[in-house]
């Protein structure tokens, strides 16, 4: 299995060298095939894409294909990363192309839908850029037709290989910290850099496009148990000058459980993220600077051990998302970050804000699309 929850080294337990507490030796590095070698698409080359490909790359993949309307992002691009691959204008031309196999589709939400359905009809895997899709339907329709057409379709939730939130999982999958009683995550970072793109104008900008992250970690930390509520509350910081709120807090209940997250995206000095587990057994916590730089401790009964980490958010995160996605065509089942799952993280967030913008609670899954 390459969902890479296996407890390894010294199985669920820390261990102990003289007077040092040793974490468990957990797998949370990105998978890779065994021998899977297909030949892969990217249809949209803006600004995040130079992370999908640099990842791509150090990976070895075979990018074949390179496609944007704006033909010069998609030739930088190429110049960039992978010399020898087309660059095409028109999504088509690649669906048409019977030897590509994956299309990695990293368009805006509104733009995605329309190019992931034909890629499925076409019978490509599919990874979709986040957040999936704005009404849970939707999603629901496409998850419907990949399974019509036998392909698979994942999500590019690349926050679930990032070194601390890979670990963190493996532990809490693995019973190292018993049954989770709260998860808090904290974290205050610039996002001012979405002032002046489209991303501004994503009224629920930190919570949605951002958050969605941190709701996906919510669902998978949480195992399989199923939300009671959700509540939010958002709030522009005084000295902001862009239009979504940067500041935002969330809730969510389960039964005797919490999960909260706070944001605050306009922070320039002095960067912060912290999360913190807590189980009956014992308590993980992950803090540093940045999604990349991030210190993961262990604390039981039998003392603390810090644990070391190897990869960052961006390569590790992009190569686990992909690697998965080919581990699983390789191996014939269902990816850890398919569409299907990932249906629970955007039911929790588009309950999130939901209660925003009402002010009251709200039961995950009764709200099914995106209002603003």
């Amino acid at each position: 299995m390459s969902e890479n929850i296996q407890g390894g080294g010294y199985g669920l337990s820390a261990a102990r060298a003289g007077d040092v507490m040793i974490a468990p030796v957990l797998t949370y590095r990105p998978p890779r095939p065994r021998g899977y070698r297909p030949k892969i698409a990217l249809i949209g080359c803006g600004g995040i894409s130079e992370y999908h490909l640099r990842a791509y790359r150090e990976m070895g993949l075979d990018v074949v294909a390179l496609c944007d309307r704006d033909r010069d992002r998609a030739e930088k691009r190429r110049a960039e990363f992978f010399p020898g691959a087309t660059v095409v204008a028109d999504f088509r031309d690649v669906l048409r192309n019977g030897e590509i196999e994956i299309v990695d589709v990293a368009l805006h939400p509104a733009e995605r839908v329309e190019v992931i359905e034909a890629a499925l009809r076409a019978r490509k895997h599919v990874l979709s850029q986040k957040p999936f899709v704005l009404d849970l339907a939707v999603g629901e329709r496409l998850v419907a037709l990949a399974d019509a057409e036998g392909v698979r379709l994942a999500v590019n939730q690349n926050g679930r290989w990032a070194p601390h939130f890979s670990y963190l999982a493996a532990a809490i999958h693995a019973g190292v910290i018993g049954e989770v009683a709260s998860v808090d995550f904290t974290l205050q970072w610039d996002h001012t850099w979405t002032a002046g793109t489209p991303f501004e104008a994503v009224h629920h900008l930190v919570l949605f496009d951002f958050g969605i992250h941190w709701f996906d970690m919510a669902a998978r930390f949480m195992n399989g148990r199923k939300p009671e509520r959700v509540w939010a509350s958002v709030e522009r910081t005084g000295l902001q000058k862009m239009k979504p709120p940067m500041l935002g807090h969330v809730g969510i209940d389960y039964p005797g459980a919490q999960v909260r997250l706070n944001f605050n995206g306009h922070v320039q000095h002095g960067q912060g993220d912290r999360t913190v587990v807590c189980g009956s057994r014992g308590t993980l916590r992950s803090f540093g600077p940045s999604l990349s730089e991030q210190t993961v401790v262990l604390s039981t009964a039998d003392g603390e051990a810090k644990v070391p980490l190897a990869g960052t958010w961006f390569t590790s995160g992009f190569q686990g998302a992909m690697g998965e996605l080919l581990c699983a065509i390789e191996e014939n089942r269902e990816p850890a970050h398919s569409a299907r799952n990932n249906l629970e993280s955007l039911a929790l967030c588009f309950g999130a804000l939901a209660s925003a913008d009402s002010g009251a609670p709200v039961r995950p899954g009764t709200v099914t699309k995106v209002s603003k």
